[in-house]
């Protein structure tokens, strides 16, 4: 019997595994973004009250917010991954546009999966690719004042205590691109305050810029008390090199003690630097017995600059002896001399008592072999520390450098075991903060001097950041009081620095967004000790995505080329730091004697960046490094080989 004839269907109409397995995936990822979108909607309907309290301006904000909280309360990548298979977006950057994210993906699913698409689908939402960028655009103009010509990203300086006086050096920091003027309410007072903002104001219409001025709160003071001073003595010493050979004499400063002295400087009496020149010898026999020479480099009457090429230790009474050409001219001594500020030395094992109230604190008292009587002590002021610390809990100081756990507490003093130590070994200085990120500390974000200081800022200020800001009400708060100064045009900075701040933002967020101008700092120093240093790049990454989400702007803070500001040289690491902050609006630069170079690099690293990222996304921009030739020069004949080449 003849075989039938097989007849083969066409290309057209054949399925082929691949299909099925496709239609399987999109089907399978439909329900799966139905139902992100769905959960998002019903969410939105639990803060409706939220929701009718937020300005018309922050209403839409508000909803994205919640939609985007909505989504990352699942666990989406398997999503993401069948997305991207399908060549579809994977929703990898909806944060400002959420449920038109959500829309454009549906839209697509429904037509793979032969289904209608939904008229709510097909609608666009008031926030869309469009306007929820634009909306971040316009609300960072708001908090923050224009961009700068090299990109979207806005550089913030803490203003020094010589801001008050010097107008050159703020001319200086307007000139070189500070767009910000920070200045913090934990130091100086207002009349100082005052003299940096009519500064500020003078530089930048004198540069013809805009310079915003933002007050930091001083919230409440989680630090130590001072330390009780050390003696009253110097001490310089010289850099030597591996094999102990001077390679750089130390510099030593010598003023007449009626002088209006340098910092640091060691007072002599007036006859003898006014009787000094460059060339002089001066001789003296230190605390310990040893004879010891300064060359004396600069004289000017009053100060004297000299070098030192052996180490020596000084206390007042040591007797000077000034030489020219080997001869003795004049003989003087040193004057009354500050002590030196007081420290107490920790180690690993060793016990530190913390104590409530304002008396200094003091290093261990040891007995003749060295062994410890008593254990040093510290005071804070805040009861609410002490009545919320329990027995392990761990207590931090100097942005880390010790780390100890609660050993005793009771409601006026806790002892703590210290356990790691910077280097091994910590000089522990007064007036250093204190991290307790295991306790539930009960301090309120603002205190009375925050309600004083609120009147001024009011006034002057562009911006207002609150310091320690933790729990909604917080928030809620500091707005009461502006509307009682009638400043409700002023913007609000949330400074997120302690772990709760960070894991209750969502909530922070929404409380905020009922002011119509609000920015969020992430001060990374405190929050970096709070949530541990391994855990800062995944938390930053965080709150510049839920930032993102509420189209509220980032100031990113703490420590940003403070090697180069401090120091003249900025660390590798923290030039990649500087590049990744171009996805903030704002960048923070604290003070130093080199500000105005950091400030320039940072002007510089900011201008290239902004051309290959946008938050999140990577812009494909020309690279110059992919020109390359379309042949290897060796495979080229020598007859083809252009003649500039040859």
């Amino acid at each position: 019997m003849p075989r039938p004839e097989r007849r083969s269907l066409p290309a057209s109409a054949r399925v082929t595994s691949q299909d099925i397995r496709r239609d399987v995936a999109a089907t399978s990822a439909l329900r799966a973004v139905e139902e992100l979108r769905r959960s998002a909607l019903v969410f939105e309907t639990e803060f409706a009250e939220a929701l009718s309290r937020s300005p018309p301006v922050r209403r839409e904000s508000l909803r994205n917010l919640l939609h985007y909280l909505s989504v990352r309360r699942h666990d989406v990548r398997d999503v993401q991954y069948a997305l991207a298979r399908l060549g579809l977006s994977s929703l990898g950057r909806m944060e400002s546009h959420v449920l038109a994210s959500l829309n454009a993906v549906l839209d697509v699913l429904y037509r793979l999966a032969g289904r209608t698409v939904p008229p709510d689908v097909r609608e666009p939402p008031p926030i869309d690719f469009d306007t929820g960028r634009a909306v971040l655009t316009e609300q960072a103009v708001a908090v923050l004042g224009p961009p700068p010509r090299h990109g979207p990203t806005r550089i913030m300086v803490t203003l020094p205590s010589e801001a008050a006086a010097d107008a050159g050096l703020v001319r200086d920091l307007v000139d070189s691109g500070m767009q910000l003027a920070r200045i913090n309410g934990a130091h100086d007072d207002r009349d100082a305050w005052a003299a940096m903002v009519r500064n500020v104001h003078a530089a930048a219409r004198r540069e013809g810029k805009r310079c915003l001025v933002s007050f930091d709160l001083a919230g409440p003071k989680l630090r130590i008390n001072a330390i009780e001073p050390g003696p009253a003595a110097a001490r310089w010493h010289p850099r030597r090199n591996a094999f102990g050979d001077v390679i750089e004499p130390a510099t030593v400063v010598l003023a007449a003690a009626a002088a209006d002295a340098p910092d640091g400087a060691v007072p002599i009496d007036a006859a003898l630097a006014r009787r000094a020149r460059a060339g002089d010898a001066i001789d003296l026999t230190d605390n310990r017995g040893r004879g010891r020479s300064l060359a004396v480099r600069e004289s000017s009457g009053k100060v004297l600059v000299c070098l030192a090429d052996a180490t020596a230790y000084v206390k007042p009474g040591v007797v000077l002896t000034l030489r020219r050409h080997g001869k003795r001219l004049l003989r003087g001594a040193i004057g009354d001399m500050a002590p030196q500020p007081g420290t107490i030395t920790l180690s690993p094992g060793d016990m530190l008592d913390v104590v409530l109230g304002d008396r200094p604190g003091r290093d261990a008292v040891r007995d003749d072999g060295g062994t410890v009587r008593e254990p040093a002590v510290v005071s804070c002021a805040l009861p609410e520390v002490f009545r919320a610390v329990r027995v392990s809990d761990r207590v931090m100081f100097d942005d880390g450098k010790v780390m100890g756990t609660v050993h005793e507490a009771t409601e006026e003093r806790m002892r703590i075991h210290v356990v790691h130590c910077a280097s091994g070994r910590v000089r522990l200085r007064g007036e250093k903060g204190i991290n307790f990120p295991d306790s539930e500390l009960a301090l309120p974000a603002l205190t009375e001097k925050d309600r004083t200081d609120l009147a001024f800022a009011a006034r002057h200020a562009n911006l207002v950041a609150l310091s320690f800001v933790q729990r909604p009400e917080d928030v809620e708060m500091l707005l009461v009081v502006l509307a009682r100064l009638k400043a409700g045009h002023i913007g609000v900075v949330l400074k997120i620095e302690t772990q709760r701040a960070f894991r209750d933002l969502p909530r922070l967020l929404i409380a905020a967004m009922r002011h119509p101008t609000v920015a969020v700092m992430v001060a990374r120093g405190d929050l970096g000790v709070e949530v541990g240093f391994e855990r800062l790049s995944e938390v930053q990454e965080e709150i510049l995505w839920l930032c993102e989400a509420a189209h509220m702007p980032v100031i990113w803070a703490t420590q940003v080329l403070e090697s180069l500001s401090k120091g003249g040289m900025p660390s590798r690491a923290e030039v990649t730091d500087a590049a990744m902050a171009a996805r903030a609006e704002c960048v923070m630069l604290n003070k130093g004697p080199y500000i105005r170079e950091t400030l320039r690099f940072l002007n510089d690293v900011l201008g290239r960046m902004q051309a290959h990222h946008d938050k999140k996304t990577a812009l494909l921009r020309k690279l110059s490094i992919s020109d390359i030739p379309t042949a290897a020069p060796h495979s080229r004949s020598r007859r083809a080989t252009p003649a500039a080449v040859r």
